[in-house]
């Protein structure tokens, strides 16, 4: 029965493995793929040491770090208070209604959401006419004029994007704690917040620690379609991270070993991210991922 999927992931996340080689040489198109790819000269860390000796790398080190640590410093807890607070709720209708409407945003694609985006934070949009009703403002702010500006807008449309539907795996493990728990605390006089600091929040560490060990490690995957969708000229040294790096120059410029090994940098970095906090979640909460 796994077969299937053994064979499917052997195909697809273990075969182009083998891609990687193409970091190492100096790949040219011509001819046929194969003579092209083992035919290519053996260059060793050439290109790795060529992106790290340009200028772009420390700019982009800093955009996609900026980026990625914004979206897990607002997106992580984001869900955690948000399955908190439906699980609170105790009308069975208006619970749903608001569990189905916040998970709805995961399932639009990025290219409706970054227009969504760009509309709601356009000098004439929702946002600018807020702030000015509210006088915090005297004229439109031009979001996407001010590269800073640019981090924060991609945390908060992650966050506005994942919240809802990473909330159900939260609300899975809030639906497995013993009933028991909390008619104890009840008995022992626990409020409504008290039983959520002492019983809830503690029965979700587990769950808790294992998805941070994941985001953590995923913390320079700072996102392509968001960025590619929203950046223009003005803000490109803000919006520019690796993985847009990787296709301009991997497959618009035409220099695929360099792509590859930016990618295979960035591979790297997040292997030895996830090792790093799994053994640290072990040594201090004594659960990890493996």
């Amino acid at each position: 029965m796994i077969l299937p999927a053994f064979i499917c992931t052997l195909l697809f996340s273990y075969t182009p493995m083998f891609g990687l080689y193409m970091a190492f040489i100096n790949y040219t198109p011509g001819g046929s793929f194969a003579s092209s790819f083992f035919g290519g000269e053996f260059v060793g860390l050439q290109w790795f040491k060529y992106f790290f000796e340009s200028g772009d790398f420390w700019i982009i080190l800093r955009n996609t770090l900026a980026q990625s640590l914004l979206s897990l410093l607002l997106g992580f807890p984001a869900p955690i208070i948000l399955a908190i607070a439906i699980n609170e709720v105790r009308f069975g209708a208006f619970k749903k209604f608001v569990q189905t409407v916040s998970y709805l945003p995961h399932f639009i694609s990025w290219v409706i959401a970054a227009n969504i985006i760009i509309s709601v934070l356009s000098t004439q949009g929702l946002v600018n006419k807020l702030l000015m009703l509210l006088h915090v403002t005297d004229k439109p702010i031009a979001f996407f004029q001010h590269g800073p500006y640019f981090w924060w807008i991609i945390g908060f449309s992650n966050m506005w994007k994942d919240m809802g539907f990473n909330a159900i795996m939260y609300l899975a493990a809030i639906t497995s704690i013993n009933p028991e728990l909390y008619e104890a605390a009840k008995v022992d006089g626990a409020s409504r917040v008290r039983q959520m600091l002492h019983v809830t929040l503690p029965a979700l560490r587990p769950t808790i620690v294992i998805l941070l060990i994941l985001a953590v490690g995923g913390v320079l995957n700072a996102g392509f379609d968001q960025q590619y969708l929203m950046q223009n000229d003005l803000v490109l040294k803000y919006s520019d991270v690796i993985d847009t790096y990787t296709y301009r120059y991997g497959l618009q410029n035409g220099m695929f070993s360099y792509g590859a090994a930016v990618g295979l940098f960035k591979s790297l970095v997040a292997f030895v991210l996830v090792l790093a906090v799994n053994r640290l979640a072990k040594k201090v909460h004594d659960q990890a991922l493996f």
